[in-house]
C-alpha cells in the first residue's frame, strides 16, 4: 500500500508514541461485517441459518464480523435482504442515531446505504425517514439498497442541503451527517481514497462539512438528536468542524456517548479554539479494534421554536385510478395495506405517515413502491415482494437456498396451483415475484438483478 507522505507525516505527529501501532494496522487483514435485517429475520433466527462462520461486533447487537474466505453477497439471502454487509465500525453510527419507531428521522448524506437501513431497522416500518443523496447515481444505488432491504416507509431524494432545509425547517426528530470526507480511515481498503488524498482536499472538505451541518442544524427540531461522522482521522474534520458549530450555534450541546473498548475520546490538544467538552466525542481507530477508522459526535437541540404550520403531500384521491390495484390487491393479500397513495408516472406508491409536500424536489423513491399501473393491470414492483412476508399473501412458492439459483437467473418453474400472483421465497423468505397461469410459474425475477454468468 502506497500511502502518502503527507499523511504519514501529519499522523507521526499527532499520534506520537502510538504511530508505529497505527501504522502497522494497514498491513493487517482488514475485517468484514454484516448486519442482520430485524424487519426480516431475528438475530437468533439469522444465526440458526447462517451459512456463514460470524463472530460478534462488540458495539451492535445485529453486528458480526464474517471470515475473509466467505462471500455472502454472492448468497440467496443477500438477494432476499436478510443483511447488509457493512464495514465494522460504520455500524457504530447507526447504534449512535438510536433512531425510534414513529419517529421522524434523516439521513442527509445518506449513499450507499448501510447507515439509512439500519436507522430503518430501529424504526422497524413506523414513522418517516427521509434519505437524501446529492449525487445521482449514488442516489440511484441508495435506492436499491432500500428496496432489498424491504423498507416501507423511506423517501429518497436527490437533493443539496440547502434545498431540503428550505422544506424542512424544525421537522425531525433525529438527523444523521454521515459528512463526505477525506476518506483517511477507508485507506486500508479503499486504494482509490488513498490515492485522491491532499492536505488540500482536507481544508476544503472540512469547509464543506460545516456548510452541511449548519443546514442539518435549521432541520433538526427542538430536543432532537444529530449525530455528525466521518470516516477521517483528520482533526480538521472532526474535533474542528465540531467546535466550529458549536461556536457559532448556542442552540446545540454535546452529549457523551458509550465508548466500548477500543474506542477512543475526541482530541482538545489537536485543534486551536477546541469546543471543551470534545472530549464527549468518539474516535474508532484501526490498531486498537477490529474495523476501520471512524468519528462520532452526538448533539442535542436544546433551544428554538417548532415551525408552525406546514404543507403535507397530495395523495391520490381517484379511486379510478387504483381500479387495477385494488383487484390485484384483493386476490393477493390476506390483509390488505392501509395508507394514502401517490403516483408518479405510472408507478403507484403508499406514502409514509406525515409526509411533507415532495413538490420541485428531486424525487427517487416517494415512499413504498407498490407497482406499475399498465394498461387494465396492475404488475407488483420487486420492491413489494421484498417487503412482504409468506403470512401476508394467499400464495407462496417456496424454494431452498441450495436450488434457488435457477429462479435468480431467470427461468420459469414448472409448477400446478391457483392462477395468479406468487410471493417466491427462498427458505421462507420473500425474494421476488412469479405469476402462475398453466402448470408454469412464469419468473418476474427483475432482468437487471439477474445472476448471468455468477
Amino acid at each position: 500500500m502506497n500511502l502518502p507522505a503527507n499523511f504519514l507525516v501529519k499522523m507521526k505527529n499527532l499520534l506520537k508514541n502510538e504511530y508505529e501501532d497505527f501504522y502497522k494496522s494497514y498491513y493487517e487483514p482488514k475485517k468484514q461485517g454484516l448486519r442482520v435485517n430485524t424487519l426480516k429475520i431475528s438475530i437468533d433466527d439469522f444465526l440458526e441459518k447462517s451459512p456463514f462462520k460470524l463472530e460478534k461486533i462488540p458495539w451492535v447487537k445485529e453486528g458480526f464480523f464474517y471470515q475473509d474466505e466467505e462471500r455472502p453477497g454472492k448468497h440467496p439471502y443477500h438477494e432476499a435482504g436478510l443483511y447488509y454487509i457493512q464495514e465494522p465500525s460504520a455500524m457504530a453510527v447507526g447504534e449512535m442515531v438510536d433512531a425510534k419507531p414513529g419517529e421522524k428521522v434523516l439521513d442527509l448524506c445518506a449513499a450507499p446505504g448501510g447507515k439509512t437501513t439500519h436507522i430503518a431497522s430501529k424504526m422497524n416500518q413506523e414513522g418517516f425517514l427521509l434519505a437524501n443523496e446529492i449525487h445521482p447515481a449514488r442516489a440511484k444505488i441508495l435506492s436499491q439498497n432500500i428496496e432489498r432491504m424491504g423498507i416501507k416507509n423511506a423517501v429518497v431524494t436527490n437533493e443539496t442541503p440547502a434545498r431540503l432545509a428550505e422544506r424542512f425547517p424544525d421537522y425531525f426528530d433525529r438527523i444523521l451527517v454521515d459528512a463526505p470526507c477525506s476518506g483517511e480511515g477507508m485507506f486500508r481498503k479503499d486504494q482509490d481514497a488513498c490515492d485522491e488524498w491532499s492536505l488540500e482536499n482536507v481544508a476544503l472538505c472540512a469547509s464543506r462539512q460545516g456548510d452541511i451541518l449548519a443546514n442539518a442544524a435549521n432541520m433538526l427540531k427542538p430536543g432532537g438528536r444529530l449525530v455528525y461522522s466521518t470516516c477521517t482521522f483528520s482533526p480538521e474534520e472532526n474535533e474542528g468542524v465540531i467546535s466550529h458549530f458549536l461556536k457559532n450555534d448556542s442552540r446545540f450541546k454535546l452529549e457523551r456517548i458509550e465508548a466500548y473498548e477500543g474506542f477512543g475520546k475526541g482530541r482538545e490538544d489537536w485543534i486551536p479554539d477546541a469546543a471543551s467538552d470534545i472530549d464527549k466525542t468518539l474516535r474508532l481507530w484501526p490498531h486498537k479494534l477490529q474495523g476501520e477508522g471512524h468519528y462520532i459526535a452526538v448533539l442535542t437541540k436544546i433551544d428554538g421554536e417548532e415551525e408552525g404550520k406546514r404543507k403535507y403531500a397530495e395523495v391520490l384521491r381517484d379511486q379510478k385510478v387504483l381500479k387495477d390495484y385494488t383487484q390485484f390487491a384483493k386476490e393477493t393479500f390476506i390483509k390488505q395495506p392501509q395508507g394514502d397513495f401517490i403516483l408518479f408516472g405510472d408507478q403507484l406508491y403508499m406514502l409514509p405517515n406525515e409526509t411533507l409536500s415532495l413538490k420541485n424536489l428531486k424525487v427517487l423513491r416517494p415512499g413504498w413502491h407498490l407497482g406499475t399501473n399498465k394498461k387494465n393491470r396492475f404488475e407488483p414492483s420487486h420492491a413489494l415482494a421484498l417487503s412482504l412476508k409468506g403470512e401476508e399473501v394467499k400464495h407462496t412458492w417456496n424454494i431452498a437456498s441450495d436450488e434457488i439459483e435457477s429462479y435468480l437467473r431467470g427461468e420459469s418453474i414448472s409448477a400446478k396451483g391457483s392462477k395468479g400472483w406468487y410471493l417466491v421465497e427462498v427458505d421462507g423468505f420473500s425474494i421476488g415475484w412469479g405469476k402462475l397461469a398453466g402448470d408454469m410459474l412464469k419468473n418476474h425475477y427483475p432482468k437487471g438483478l439477474r445472476w448471468v454468468g455468477k
